[in-house]
């Protein structure tokens, strides 16, 4: 017998329309993406400062991402069940209250773990913000809103840098958690006046076995990763890392296989769309993140720019991201989306590639071709792979579309600061000089970072000189390196999605054999107002 298609309930447009809708929401993504790459310009400072080895600066950079690429997931679930607007202005306060206490953290472990609870007021910001953009605007408006959150989800971690760049220029690095703590009140006080509350209109039980292994399977992976390159990659409890995470991510299939509810359901990896939209986006910030961990200490620590210098030298990639990005859906529909992210992974590469090129007198002219390079890629990558896999599902399950599209960013941004942080650590300690000439503590500071190796040679006067040339010379081994590795991740992932991509937008829903669910996000109803419809379309299948 066949199926009425229900009548999708209004809209609901929030006070102040759905401009207003997008600026809160924006909003909110710019204080979540800023505060992975702000502190970033802050590194040097916390080598000295706090006594940071190159290992404990990694963690308090990655010590925010894994907590958020560990919990949005679940916690995008939970904004489906309860509401998305009430779950976002919650995280928000937790935010700024874990950034309150970080500004007056006095050790690396406390920075840690104040950065960890960031992390989960930052899962539970993230869902929210693209899922409700896409379960609020209307069909004909959703691919704009789609591609202007890309932008300024990667233009956020651009603008966040220009903002802690100006902060240390007058103040110390616990100027950046102050106003971070201020700005996420701003962003609860602008989503509870100008966004609607969105929810599914069809709740699911909770996953707590894939809310378990999903946040394991992140979280031992980056501890590995991070303590293999400083404690040695045989050590057990590395070994061991490594086993839980892979462990982890196999009961999280095969137990998510079994559930008729799973939380991500492994089934949607069978959608070309999919599949190819989270390679796209998991690369694509395993480049950036990583790039920003080491790239701003190259600006700071070889150029000898000053923190705002180094902000202002990386703004050509917002310059070409938002354009590129709002460019993109043309692109799509002219020449294919498997085109357009293939090309966008391939520039990126080779934006990374260039950067390998660079010595320690390359000035900044030759720096600035890989980043116009790289965040010519960027845009084109990040609006499509977040079409991709916001695409394939349908209204009812932008929760879960938006906390995937969050969970390969964070993930990539993850995995990115710990590879290439892992990959710079070591050949910076193999590039250094024999340092038996200098004290035991002073050998130790020069060993556990750049900023400290060269903090040292200046206390040392004209016998500092060749120590601060070994160390430039090392840093330049460890960030070419880094930049090299990432580089050949990106190519691969071009060639993956080139031959595995949906060739068109609309092929991005396919389902696959099993008849997985894959309706668009223009298919079915908009949930905007929490309320379910009387009867459910029936599902969509596709050759």
């Amino acid at each position: 017998m066949e199926r009425t298609k229900a009548v999708s309930p209004p809209i609901r447009q929030g006070r102040g329309g759905h401009q207003g809708v997008l600026f809160a929401m924006c909003l909110s993504l710019i204080v979540v993406v800023a505060s992975v790459s702000a502190l970033n310009l802050a590194l040097p400072e916390l080598a000295v400062d706090l006594d940071a080895s190159n290992a404990a600066l990694t963690w308090i950079a990655d010590g925010y991402t894994v907590a958020l690429a560990a919990l949005v997931l679940p916690l995008g679930a939970l904004g489906d069940r309860i509401g998305r607007r009430k779950v976002l202005i919650a995280g928000n306060v937790l935010f700024a209250v874990a950034a309150a206490f970080a500004a007056f953290a006095s050790t690396t472990q406390e920075l840690i773990a104040w950065r960890v609870v960031m992390g989960v007021g930052a899962a539970m910001i993230m869902p929210g913000t693209l899922s409700t953009i896409t379960s609020a605007f209307p069909p004909e408006r959703k691919a704009r809103g789609v591609a202007i959150w890309s932008g300024f989800a990667a233009a956020g971690a651009i603008i966040g840098m220009l903002v802690a760049g100006g902060l240390l220029e007058a103040w110390s690095w616990k100027s950046i958690f102050l106003v971070s703590a201020a700005t996420a009140v701003l962003c609860a006080l602008a989503a509870a006046l100008l966004a609607p509350e969105t929810k599914s209109s069809t709740p699911e039980p909770v996953d707590w076995s894939g809310t378990l292994f999903t946040a394991l399977a992140v979280g031992t992976l980056v501890y590995g990763i991070i303590e293999g390159s400083e404690q040695g990659w045989t050590r057990p409890e590395v070994l061991a890392s490594f086993a839980v995470s892979a462990f982890s991510l196999v009961a999280y299939a095969v137990l998510g296989l079994r559930n008729s509810h799973p939380l991500l359901d492994p089934h949607l990896f069978g959608l070309r769309g999919f599949r190819a939209g989270s390679i796209a986006i998991l690369t694509q910030f395993m480049a950036v993140f990583g790039f920003f961990f080491v790239g701003l200490q190259f600006l700071q620590l070889i150029l000898g720019y000053s923190p705002l210098k180094s902000a202002v030298a990386l703004v050509p990639v917002a310059a070409v991201v938002l354009p590129a990005s709002t460019l993109t859906p043309r692109l799509v529909q002219r020449i294919g989306l498997k085109f357009v992210m293939s090309a966008g992974l391939f520039l990126l590469s080779g934006g990374m590639f260039w950067l390998t090129r660079l010595h320690e007198d390359s000035g900044y002219a030759a720096f600035l071709v890989g980043l116009v390079l790289a965040g010519i890629g960027i845009g084109l990558t990040s609006s499509t792979g977040t079409s991709a896999i916001v695409g394939s599902l349908g209204p009812d399950r932008q929760g879960v579309a938006s906390a995937m599209n969050d969970t390969t960013r964070e993930v990539g941004a993850a995995v990115g600061i710990a590879v290439m942080g892992s990959v710079f650590s070591d050949q910076y300690r193999s590039g250094l000089p024999a340092l038996t000439g200098l004290p035991g503590d002073a050998a130790e500071a020069v060993r556990h970072s750049a900023a400290g190796g060269l903090e040292v040679a200046s206390q040392l006067g004209a016998q500092g000189v060749p120590l601060a040339q070994a160390v430039r010379d090392a840093f330049m081994s460890g960030f070419t390196s880094a930049m090299g590795v990432v580089a050949v991740i990106l190519a691969l992932a071009a060639l993956l999605c080139l031959l595995r991509a949906p060739r068109h937008a609309d092929d991005a829903s396919e389902a696959d054999a099993t008849g997985t669910e894959a309706a668009g996000p223009d298919s079915g109803p908009d949930i905007s107002s929490g309320t379910a419809p009387d009867t459910a379309p029936a599902p969509r299948r596709t050759r």
